[in-house]
């Protein structure tokens, strides 16, 4: 279990409080290793640096949308601060996860 991991999506979750919910079909992704560079974090293995968290957006506000197909989301978790991970940095990380659903169309927006 690595609690660097855990640090980064707790930043991730602090930084989009404002915008962020549990549930939505509107989503933000953010990279895990610019993230984790943010915060002076280094010690993460490659796989998880280039990773991206997605963030759960309570309004899709302003900026270019894409659709994407909810099937892409299989086996992702959602953090207790409401951050979905794939399941291999969920598994990898000391914080509790559950299972995450997505919407059978999610929106990605980019701002």
């Amino acid at each position: 279990m690595n609690t660097t991991i855990d640090r980064v999506l707790a930043s991730i979750a602090e930084e989009h409080a404002p915008r962020m919910t549990g549930a939505s079909r509107f989503y933000r992704e953010v990279h895990i290793g610019r993230q984790a560079a943010k915060l002076g974090l280094n010690d993460i293995d490659d796989d998880i640096r280039n990773s991206h968290a997605m963030v759960l957006l309570k309004d899709p506000g302003s900026g270019m949308k894409v659709r994407i197909d909810g099937r892409t989301f299989v086996d992702y978790a959602q953090s207790a601060d409401n951050v979905v991970v794939p399941g291999y940095v969920a598994s990898r990380a000391a914080g509790p996860f559950r299972p995450y659903t997505a919407e059978d169309s999610m929106v990605m927006v980019f701002t």
